[in-house]
């Protein structure tokens, strides 16, 4: 199973927020400049991780994003739930005539449950604990060519 960038920019979000002191705000663009993704891309993910309850936008001229939850309360299972699809195959009539015969959705919706099922044993706290060299390679600035 492979996640969408949509997916993946998330979690990279949510890792560099982690890393910030509690309550403290940055902004989108220092995001994407950690990571050199595109800006635009980026906002999309964030609305929609605040509109799933994980980040909290601050509007204003000393607005920002932060994480909505501590870090400890972040599953990683629920985040991929909250932005992926996790339809494996689309079985629906007009696509697929041996819908009523075929036994591989029931497989991929296993598995897809499994996947999920590993997810669900993490949190983004586990991905930050005792991880200095994460912290320091996103708490310092980039080199650019």
């Amino acid at each position: 199973m492979q996640l969408t960038s949509f997916s993946d920019f998330a979690f990279r979000a949510l890792l560099y927020l982690g890393t910030l002191p509690e309550g403290e705000l940055t902004s989108i663009s220092k995001v994407t400049d950690i990571y050199g993704v595109s800006r635009n891309h980026m906002v999309k993910v964030i609305n929609k991780l605040g509109h799933a309850g994980f980040v909290t936008t601050v509007r204003g001229k000393n607005g920002g994003i932060r994480l909505a939850k501590a870090p400890s309360e972040i599953v990683l299972g629920d985040v991929v739930r909250a932005l992926e699809p996790l339809k494996l195959v689309d079985c629906g009539s007009p696509f697929c005539h041996i819908v009523p015969a075929c036994r591989l959705k029931d497989v991929l919706q296993e598995a897809t449950e499994a996947f999920l099922s590993s997810l669900d044993q993490y949190r983004l706290s586990d991905m930050l604990k005792d991880n200095p060299q994460l912290v320091n390679l996103l708490n310092t600035p980039p080199v650019r060519a």
